[in-house]
């Protein structure tokens, strides 16, 4: 993790490469919409301390990211010029976005940059070899750029061309940004050396998906506590009944192993909000987790789950929250998840380091109010899992080390 930043190198009059995570929301999926705007500047406002500060010490910027999922170059919805206006109203400063990503149109338009010029690229994946991470792609992003800068936290865990592939192709510094560097220290601590107690909250809809997140946590952390869809396998694997709820019935075997792995570690809710079907009108009651009704479904934890967790979480050193205790997006079914999110923000307060790992809980944490109020709110969700599981991401071990 001791990875070099932009404060460890000289960057004035240097042209520097910035991979930034502009993966943002739009206002159309229209490709003929000549007028889509970005609804959401928050990835676009978290990269501006590292733009800003390479802007300061000299550099001219060379900006790169993906945006959605195009198939084909042909996808122009997903092009970055609203991205580009974005940017340049939030720096202050005219952005030239250009239509490709390498070709002569850009070494000619890079050759041309004084410092304090920002050009942003078109999107990466509108180029074959960028997922590919294809070697020609990556040396010619690569002969851009005196400084690579990687801040794009989202995209770490892939070995994409302008990633991984351009910072060993590279023959300048390639380092992190302040967010990669912040998101880094955060998550860095809880695999390497937690604070104790250190508590890990585990929710969402799949166990399956999280297996070996949940094996390395309970080898690191004091206690694993789960709610949302998986918290149903958990139980059903321990012989309740569990009516209509959503069950990973493949995934039973690896629950009963984590259960017997576990010993006290796992705390599981004991109450749990029902309703007969999924939707927002549909009415909704709390009951113990063994008096589920064979027509009703688990789409929440109860109160007395709550106050389990919350007994579990006092005088906690450090908390990380992935994925929320219920369906949030429906209110009936979001007090779990927006109680917890509360109970987080007041143990913040206490001296708690508290890290939300991304995706649905960042998103969670946001409806709730409370983003400020947490220690770090990851900008990867993907990512943030798989540092958590132990795992190496590519996008960082590229990065020089100090």
């Amino acid at each position: 993790m001791n990875k070099k930043t932009v404060t460890d190198i000289d960057v004035k009059g240097k042209k520097v490469l910035v991979r930034v995570d502009f993966n943002v929301p739009l206002s159309s999926k229209d490709p003929n919409d000549t007028n889509i705007t970005v609804t959401d500047d928050t990835r676009i406002r978290a990269a501006l301390p590292t733009l800003n500060y390479l802007l300061e010490h000299g550099a001219a910027l060379i900006l790169c990211s993906h945006l959605g999922r195009p198939k084909t170059p042909a996808d122009k919805q997903y092009a970055m010029d609203p991205v580009a206006k974005c940017l340049s109203d939030l720096l202050g400063k005219p952005v030239q976005k250009l239509d490709e990503m390498v070709g002569e149109s850009v070494t000619a338009a890079v050759a041309a940059m004084q410092p304090g010029d920002v050009i942003l690229l078109e999107n990466t994946r509108f180029t074959p070899g960028e997922t590919k991470n294809d070697a020609e792609l990556s040396a010619k992003l690569a002969a851009l750029a005196d400084v690579y800068v990687n801040d794009a936290f989202g995209s770490a865990h892939r070995a994409h061309a302008s990633t991984e592939g351009v910072a060993r192709a590279l023959q300048g510094p390639s380092v992190a940004g302040f967010l990669m560097g912040k998101e880094l220290e955060a998550l860095g601590t809880a695999v390497t050396n937690p604070p104790h107690p250190y508590i890990a909250i585990m929710g969402g809809a799949k166990i399956s998906d999280k297996i070996k997140l949940i094996d390395n946590l309970l080898q690191k952390a004091d206690k694993v506590l789960i709610g949302g869809g998986m918290a149903n396998t958990f139980l059903k694997a321990q012989g309740y009944e569990l009516g209509s709820s959503l069950v990973e019935a493949d995934a039973l075997p690896e629950a009963r192993r984590l259960l017997e792995t576990a010993v006290d570690s796992l705390v599981l809710p004991v109450d749990v909000v029902i309703a007969p079907e999924f939707k927002a009108d549909a009415p909704a009651t709390v009951v113990a987790v063994d008096a589920i009704p064979a027509d009703q479904m688990a789409l929440d934890i109860g109160p007395k789950t709550l106050e389990l967790f919350k007994a579990s979480l006092a005088g906690a050193k450090l908390v990380i929250w992935n994925g929320p205790m219920g369906v949030f997006e429906m209110a009936p079914f979001a007090k779990g998840t927006n109680e917890l999110a509360q109970l987080l923000a007041t143990a913040v307060d206490a001296g708690t380091q508290v890290v939300i790992g991304g995706g649905d809980s960042a998103a969670a944490v946001k409806n709730a109010g409370l983003t400020a109020k947490m220690t770090h709110v990851s900008t990867g969700g993907g990512a943030s899992l798989e540092l958590l599981e132990g795992k190496e991401l590519p996008g960082i071990v590229a990065l020089d080390d100090k």
